[in-house]
């Protein structure tokens, strides 16, 4: 989850979640980037005959076949760079989770893509959390998640997609949410 809990009076429990902004997609939105224009750029002086690129020669190229799956893997890279900066930018699955006992209500928030469903919200009623459920699962593909069971709902996720959480910070903040909520704590 990689949240930043705050309690304010014991009556609110608000976890931010990190989304899309975090440090790896910046660097491989930069690599991406880089990578794909010098291949763009030696595709177009493969075609040109003018070097556009300080530290290499494509001009020697020749551009059918070479020059032309230069550029192909450039504007394929362009593409995908593209999208690594835009889920950046909208933040994908950045927002937060919120308990609140006053009003009894728990609010989970995440940033979409833009369009009808941009904003992903679900409200419920606090009383109807039934437990924490931590899901660990090491192995090729680790999975250390965090659910909430709710009645008459799936069980709704908590952390964020991407990089697992450590096995000690999952089990502080699925102890932390157990008690805060005063519900069983599954799966630990």
């Amino acid at each position: 989850m990689t949240a930043q809990t705050a309690s304010t009076n014991d009556l609110v429990l608000r976890q931010q979640i990190l989304g899309s902004r975090r440090f790896s997609n910046y660097w491989w939105a930069s690599v991406v980037s880089i990578g794909a224009t010098g291949f763009l750029l030696a595709s177009i002086s493969s075609y040109t005959k003018v070097n556009l690129l300080p530290f290499a020669d494509p001009t020697k190229l020749i551009f059918f076949p070479q020059g032309l799956a230069m550029g192909l893997y450039g504007v394929a890279g362009l593409l995908l760079a593209a999208y690594l900066w835009l889920s950046v930018a909208w933040d994908l699955g950045g927002g937060y989770n919120e308990f609140n006992k006053q009003t009894g209500q728990m609010a989970i928030f995440r940033w979409g893509f833009p369009g009808k469903n941009r904003k992903i919200e679900l409200n419920c009623q606090l009383s109807d959390v039934q437990a924490v459920k931590a899901i660990l699962r090491e192995g090729v593909n680790p999975r250390r998640s965090l659910y909430l069971r709710v009645k008459g709902m799936r069980d709704i996720p908590l952390t964020r997609v991407g990089q697992p959480l450590g096995l000690s910070e999952l089990e502080n903040q699925a102890a932390e949410l157990a008690r805060f909520l005063s519900v069983p704590l599954e799966g630990l």
